[in-house]
């Protein structure tokens, strides 16, 4: 069998490798924990280099951070994946964006990157614009902005310091990961594809809808497999084929997020590239096909084709995600189950847990399956109502402070 490593497992990781039975077929050893639970005493270079040491045949991480720490060490194991600078050219998004570029010039919208301490006057684009951090993790800090006096009064969380410690060993300056990328806005149906590239070669893996709360920009659920057609897919397949290789990126899972326009209104637009797996999606696709993107991600890891040669499936699967939309203090939550992520924990506000986006809270994240799309959306709106969470509106900070001085 083979020794696959994963580094700094989340506990997602742990179940989909489990739902796979991928321990029968690799000896499946963890290093490190969820990056997004580290300390600042978390040392990089040091978890590395004691890695160093350990003889495995492959070597995976599953979020951006973790992916990129499984690329150094797979660089100097000498094993299979992705190259550090070829993650760097997908997470640092103005890199990505000019590269981007260069491969599919017509799916790239006009950029900025707007550093910190820059005068709101260069702001290049005229508002409303839409900015995210230039490097970042989920929707955090990504917003649609009315005018360039809200861009400079934005302020960065801790993620850009946590990430460029680690950025640094594959040769990003501290500096470049700090600031917004400005864009143009978009519009349209919002997807994500999934794929693989071994040895040169892109396949795609499926293409999953985004469903945002009516009236939002945030993420309701997401919707396994597209509801494109077929010729609507197909050009997606070709953007991803050509931005791919300009990144620089073989060896490894990636997912990318695009906005599709109604038919007859222009073709897709590239959000975003990720340089991993999209680990949310697993339990959907294996729902519908049989088969594991982690099982694909192992088998890439050690240098193997996984030969990803499935049919159309069958029904429809959901990853879904309840949120609030104003902070509350977390009084309960509901009892732990397989499949259920619960983001928060009681006894403190949302405000100071979690990872959220600008507008929402999350509470939880789950998956079901359904013979349609309405019926699959419909189970899982109805078990977000049933879940026991209980919430007591949350007094304003400033409020919490008066009382008690």
């Amino acid at each position: 069998m083979r020794d696959l490593l994963v580094v700094c497992p989340q506990a997602r990781d742990l179940r989909e490798i489990h739902a796979a039975g991928l321990s029968e077929s690799y000896t499946v050893r963890f290093a490190g924990s969820d990056l997004d639970d580290a300390d600042e005493s978390f040392d990089p270079e040091r978890f590395v280099a004691a890695l160093s040491a350990r003889p495995v045949d492959g070597v995976v991480g599953t979020k951006d951070r973790s992916a990129l720490l499984a690329s150094l060490l797979a660089e100097r194991l000498g094993l299979p994946g992705p190259t550090p600078q070829a993650l760097l050219a997908c997470q640092h998004k103005p890199t990505s964006r000019r590269l981007q570029r260069l491969a599919a010039p017509e799916a790239v919208p006009r950029f900025a990157h707007v550093r910190r301490g820059e005068p709101a006057q260069a702001l290049p684009l005229s508002p409303p614009v839409f900015v995210k951090p230039v490097v970042g993790r989920l929707s955090e800090n990504a917003r649609r902005l009315a005018s360039a006096a809200e861009l400079a009064a934005l302020e960065e969380d801790g993620y850009p310091l946590r990430y460029a410690r680690i950025a640094a060993l594959a040769g990003l300056p501290e500096s470049a990961a700090h600031g917004f990328l400005v864009e143009e806005l978009l519009e349209g149906m919002e997807v994500t594809l999934e794929g693989y590239v071994h040895r040169g070669v892109v396949t795609t893996v499926g293409v999953t809808d985004s469903v945002k709360y009516p009236g939002t920009n945030s993420f309701e659920a997401f919707v396994y497999p597209s509801s494109l057609p077929p010729a609507r897919t197909a050009e997606l397949e070709a953007i991803a084929e050509r931005v791919m290789p300009a990144l620089g990126f073989d060896g490894g899972f990636f997912n990318m997020e695009l906005f599709v326009p109604p038919e007859g209104e222009g073709g897709p637009w590239l959000i975003e590239v990720n340089g991993r797996i999209a680990s949310q999606f697993a339990p959907l696709v294996r729902a519908v096909h049989g088969r594991s993107t982690y099982e694909a991600l192992f088998r890439l890891a050690c240098g193997d084709d996984p030969a990803w040669r499935v049919g159309p499936g069958e029904g429809v699967a959901v990853s879904y995600c309840l949120r609030v939309f104003a902070d509350a203090f977390v009084v309960q939550v509901p009892e732990p189950e397989p499949d259920l992520e619960i983001l928060v924990g009681a006894g403190r506000r949302l405000s100071e847990q979690g990872t959220n986006d600008a507008d929402s809270y999350r509470l939880a994240i789950f998956h079901e399956a359904g013979r349609t799309r309405e019926e699959a959306l419909a189970r899982c709106r109805a078990r977000a109502a049933a879940l026991a969470f209980e919430l007591e509106p949350a007094a304003p900070v400033g409020a919490v402070a008066a009382d008690r001085g």
